[in-house]
């Protein structure tokens, strides 16, 4: 084939490919205008704003680039070395390299198995036999043979680890080849209660005095029977008790007949044999609120009504941030506070109102608030006092956790000792202690009646 005729072929070629390319621009132009809109299930395609503009990353801090803190050694151990190890030649210049943290435990150490020989003399003169006197209230509480340290350990174990009985006797046999039976457990519990006694009535003493309290209960199984674990909580206190009833009169007894402080609690009627202040848990009105939305999702009337009662209690929870004028007296701030309150509760007592003859579904909702008007906006008027009972709920959730594990407790005794070691303990992490040593130290130090509420 000449040049010539080469040439002419791919000319021929290259028209063909381009009414090939028409052809198939023209179909796609067909097909994209029969191209039917997609099922009204699938979203459209919607560009997020700004997609397309990303902010350069923040450079990270240089104080913030040093990795983790290294911990203070217990043991450094050094590798030097001395000739070159390709030509043996004396090495120069020494100076350290680099530094190699390796963390580890010790093995874990045999039991400490002390005898104390005790011996005793003839008086010939009394008659008598004498012993020698020993006082070992800092070695081992009660006439047990379980130390105070092994005692908090086992505490430790059994309320902030919530480890099984059994598990911590078989922890004790394979990392210090301890034999010990569940019954000895059980009463060294048993024993650790009984010693802080004093203790845990300070504790009951130290919240029914305090200006707010927030309460709580939940279900517990005593040897089978269904009864309550009724919490009173303040930020740094903890305080539990078994009943085997969810009447108002325990209420009277953790707190006090002469309580003077604020309660704070949900809309549990047990709680209203409180006649003093009291706050009503907000989160619990506004999660109700919330299921009502999503069971009536078209209801617009129940929308909005919503939106406006969250929008109260916004405007509440703001208010009660910020304090009164400063430059007026302590009585005029208080005054000032009680006609806040005032405004808010007329707020929603307005929106509420029309709803209580009218079959709706927040019928339920404003008759509640008719029924507990005088106790949502609390927090309004008492500053400190919160708008929930978020506190109440968490304190009670280590011990629902430990009946979820458990099924509860088997007597009374028993009860009684899971609520003591849940008080105790409960303080001590609620005011960032440390729990181990905290009950180390109360069972090395006698605990007496003067010493109610004492924390160690």
């Amino acid at each position: 084939m000449t040049h010539e005729e080469e040439i002419a072929h791919l000319r021929e070629e290259n028209q063909a490919l381009r009414e090939a390319l028409s052809q198939a621009l023209t179909r796609i132009e067909e097909l994209e205008k029969q191209k039917t809109p997609p099922p009204a299930f699938v979203k459209a395609n919607v560009k997020k704003p700004g997609a397309q503009e990303k902010k350069p990353r923040k450079k990270r801090d240089a104080k913030h680039n040093h990795g983790r803190t290294r911990m203070v050694p217990t043991q450094i151990v050094e590798h030097r070395i001395v000739t070159c190890p390709d030509c043996h030649l004396r090495l120069g210049g020494m100076s350290l390299a680099r530094v190699r943290e390796v963390i580890d435990v010790p093995p874990p150490p045999p039991l400490e198995v002390i005898h104390h020989r005790i011996f005793h003399g003839w008086c010939a003169q009394c008659h008598k036999w004498h012993e020698a006197p020993v006082d070992l209230h800092a070695e081992v509480f009660g006439q047990g043979r379980i130390g105070v340290r092994l005692s908090s350990l086992i505490a430790t174990l059994r309320t902030v680890m919530r480890l099984p009985i059994r598990q911590i006797r078989e922890l004790l046999h394979t990392l210090h080849g301890f034999e010990v039976s569940i019954g000895e457990i059980v009463e060294v519990l048993h024993r650790l209660v009984a010693h802080a006694q004093p203790v845990l009535d300070g504790f009951k003493a130290t919240i029914r005095a305090s200006p707010a309290v927030q309460a709580d209960e939940t279900g517990w199984r005593e040897d089978g029977l269904n009864g309550y674990i009724w919490s009173v909580s303040t930020p740094t206190f903890r305080y539990y008790e078994y009943h085997h009833s969810r009447g108002g009169e325990v209420v009277k007894q953790l707190i006090g007949e002469a309580f003077q402080g604020v309660l704070g609690s949900d809309f549990y009627a047990g709680y209203n044999i409180h006649e003093g202040l009291h706050q009503r848990c907000w989160v619990h009105f506004l999660r109700n609120v919330h299921e009502l939305k999503k069971k009536f999702p078209q209801d617009e009337a129940l929308l909005t009504w919503a939106k406006e009662v969250k929008a109260i209690y916004d405007d509440a929870v703001a208010w009660a941030r910020l304090a009164p004028d400063p430059r007026l007296t302590p009585r005029a701030q208080h005054q000032a506070r009680v006609a806040q309150q005032h405004v808010f509760e007329q707020g929603l007592w307005k929106l509420c109102h029309p709803f209580l003859q009218e079959d709706v579904p927040q019928q339920t909702l404003c008759k509640r608030v008719g029924s507990f008007l005088p106790e949502l906006f609390v927090f309004v008027t008492v500053p400190g006092v919160p708008a929930h009972n978020n506190l109440a709920e968490r304190s009670v959730r280590p011990l629902v956790i430990a009946r979820k594990v458990s099924g509860g407790t088997h007597s009374p005794k028993g009860s009684q000792t899971r609520m003591g070691l849940a008080s105790l303990f409960g303080t001590w992490v609620a005011q960032g202690l440390n729990p181990f040593s905290q009950c180390l130290a109360l069972l090395t130090q006698p605990v007496n009646d003067n010493m109610q509420g004492r924390l160690f």
